[in-house]
């Protein structure tokens, strides 16, 4: 999710956890934990406008209906779904140097999605749409399954406060979903710059019954393909090492 950091309601995590105790203590349930939170972060002209002018036609308004990509993109191509692309640059790169695979993004922060709606129009590309929504939602009500062939998720928040790690969007029970929504033979990409968190990737799809990593047991994944980010650039400079793991579901 490249960092989804914002907060709703300018809450703090701590803020929101004692929230969701109450509504529990009141009704007797308690709301999911969120892998994001979001604050009204400013948007700049050029993402504004291109909302305003765009979002209809870039945009999937649709929340609970399944997605029929087929019809979407006027063709039958492998499928890759981005969860969380942050400001769009690298799944931008990657239409465009992929024009035979069709690509769905999501991402729950406006500023983003308006970045990418600029690089859709202006770079005229036709194989990447998007939800702005919460990935949770969009993959149980809107992603067929068996219909992917490549779920990406790069930088995740990592929430490196041990107390706030049970808010880690990659736990087994996540990607047992995700993997309901593959293909034989599609696989899952992860790419975090915590090591913490690289380590509790690797144990989590390491323990996955029907996942086989494609480096190597216990080995991190080299030369994937995927486009340096602006935000790795930048922690390349620092010196801050990334990790990216491959597993692939067993073929039928």
């Amino acid at each position: 999710m490249a960092r989804s950091s914002d907060m709703k309601n300018n809450q703090t995590p701590e803020q929101e956890d004692a929230h969701a105790g109450t509504a529990a203590a009141d009704t007797h349930t308690r709301r999911p934990l969120r892998s994001y939170v979001i604050r009204s972060g400013r948007q700049t002209v050029a993402q504004q406008e291109a909302i305003e002018k765009y979002w209809s036609r870039y945009v999937i308004e649709d929340h609970l209906t399944p997605l029929d990509a087929q019809t979407l993109f006027g063709r039958d191509a492998p499928l890759v779904l981005e969860i969380g692309f942050g400001m769009g640059d690298s799944l931008a790169e990657m239409a465009l140097a992929n024009p035979d695979k069709d690509y769905i993004g999501i991402e729950v922060h406006r500023a983003g999605v308006g970045k990418l709606i600029n690089y859709i129009e202006n770079g005229n590309i036709t194989n990447l749409r998007m939800y702005c929504f919460d990935a949770v939602e969009i993959l149980a009500n809107c992603i067929p399954d068996g219909s992917l062939d490549l779920v990406q998720i790069f930088f995740p928040d990592p929430w490196h406060k041990k107390k706030h790690q049970k808010r880690r969007l990659i736990q087994t029970p996540f990607v047992l979903g995700l993997m309901r929504k593959l293909k034989p033979g599609g696989r899952i990409h992860l790419a975090t710059d915590w090591e913490h968190y690289a380590e509790q990737m690797m144990e989590v799809l390491s323990g996955i019954d029907g996942l086989t990593n494609t480096a190597g047991e216990g080995k991190y994944a080299q030369n994937t393909g995927r486009p340096e980010t602006k935000f790795e650039r930048r922690g390349n400079r620092l010196g801050h090492g990334v990790w990216d793991l491959m597993f692939a579901m067993e073929a039928a």
